[in-house]
């Protein structure tokens, strides 16, 4: 018997499990991380900017609607062309800019809006990002002469922000995080001077890449894990093409893994160094995963991923391998249960801050399951080898989550159900169909 993925409206997902394999190629939906920061990049260019391969979830969404409503000619979204006119400069928005469920777009837009002079913006998210910490991104931002505030003295949005002609700094950030330093590379962009943003290990730089494509005034020292941004710069309209997610990849890497007699091919997936720790863990534990035809796309390393059934083994994800597969760690979490041995996962209490507290969510969704896991303060310890049962789970909302256990109920035994499951939605709007497209009895 196949197994029937059956979806009940309006988010709850059904897995049967049955006698199959995965077999196919998965077309990988557009990185989130590059579609926001082309939609941010063509509003703030002078010119015209061509986006192929945008993301269409609902994080992406939430970036168009707060740059249209600050000025930018966006078009209709769509995974084959979407035009942005750029006006090289933002109105003042005539209402409060909602970033929905994406931080990503909160926090990039905190620094492009502080360093608007003369203009004043109000900024809000859904009940799971007004409870995400801001302070991150505003302190530094407050260190450079922007004016902003908000609930919990500007820990927490709703924001609202001032904008000012901003001062260079150096800020030596206390944590890898691309959020914090596009944040401030953007206000940095329109800043007198140059700004320094120094991290304690690399953090993923999807920001840099696309700034210097555009035009801006850009060195990074990987070395120090340091990157300088001489303002101010007037970004001009490029082509840019996104290739798939690596984050969403995962999901299939981790499924034809843990299924006997899988094998499934994933063409135009992004592999940025920054990004593909988990393509080392998975081989680290014995996955079988071959790269092939790897070139650069407008400034990304792109490739073609071929996954394999394999038998996997345990091992330790810590250090500064985190930064590099910090979203992964839910599907990495589900690959541990199916390998022999404990697999260890530390260095990773940022996950708590998440769209959910991940680690929490891991720890109980997953034991649910019958999976052993010990949840630590800042990581998670996960013996493998046990019979996954099949019961009724809850993705907390959290679009990584409900993906996560969607594929550990392809191996569990009994119906796995999943509340919440349309969350997924954020980042993966077909996530169901290219799982019914590729499942062979």
């Amino acid at each position: 018997m196949t197994m029937a993925l059956t979806l009940h409206p309006p988010d709850t997902w059904q897995i049967r499990p049955g006698d199959y394999t995965l077999r196919g190629t998965v077309m990988i939906p557009g990185d989130k991380s590059i579609s926001h920061r082309a939609l941010m990049l063509g509003a703030l260019a002078e010119g015209e900017t061509e986006i192929r391969g945008l993301l269409l979830g609902d994080d992406p969404r939430s970036t168009a609607a707060c740059f249209q409503a600050l000025g930018a000619n966006i078009s209709e979204l769509s995974s084959d062309v979407v035009m942005v006119q750029g006006a090289g400069t933002l109105q003042e928005a005539t209402d409060i800019l909602d970033a929905g469920n994406s931080g990503t777009t909160l926090r990039l837009m905190l620094g492009i809006l502080a360093s608007q002079p003369g203009k004043f913006y109000a900024v809000t998210g859904d009940s799971s990002l007004r409870g995400r910490p801001m302070k991150r991104v505003v302190q530094p931002l407050q260190a450079m002469g922007a004016t902003i505030w908000g609930r919990s003295q500007g820990k927490l949005a709703p924001l609202a922000i001032q904008g000012q002609t901003l001062k260079p700094i150096h800020y030596q950030s206390p944590i890898a995080s691309a959020q914090v330093k596009s944040c401030i590379l953007l206000a940095g962009l329109h800043t007198p001077g140059t700004t320094t943003i120094t991290e304690p290990t690399l953090s993923r730089d999807h920001s840099e890449r696309m700034l210097q494509a555009f035009g801006a005034n850009l060195v990074v020292d990987t070395e120090l894990c340091q990157v300088k941004i001489t303002g101010p710069g007037q970004l001009r309209g490029q082509q840019v093409t996104v290739p798939g997610d690596i984050s969403s990849a995962a999901f299939w890497l981790v499924a034809a893994a843990i299924t006997p007699g899988s094998e499934l091919f994933l063409p135009n997936v992004g592999v940025n160094p920054t990004r593909t720790g988990v393509l080392e863990v998975l081989e680290a534990m014995g996955a079988k995963i071959a790269i092939e035809n790897f070139r650069i796309v407008t400034g990304e390393p792109v490739a073609d991923l071929r996954v394999c059934s394999s038998s996997l083994q345990a091992t330790v994800i810590e250090g500064n391998i985190l930064p590099r597969l910090i979203d992964e760690v839910p599907i990495l979490a589900v690959a541990a249960a199916f390998a022999q041995g404990t697999t260890v996962i530390r260095d990773a209490a940022e996950l708590r801050v998440k769209e959910s507290d991940r680690l929490q969510a891991i720890a109980t969704q997953l034991g649910r399951m019958g999976v052993k896991v010990t949840e630590l303060a800042d990581g998670l310890e996960i013996t493998g080898g046990s019979s996954l049962q099949g019961v009724e789970v809850d993705s907390w909302g959290d679009h990584r989550m409900a993906m996560s256990l969607a594929i550990a109920g392809l191996q569990a035994q009994g119906i796995t159900t999943i509340q919440r499951g349309a969350a997924a939605t954020v980042s993966y709007p077909n996530f169901t169909e290219s799982l019914e497209a590729v499942l062979q009895s």
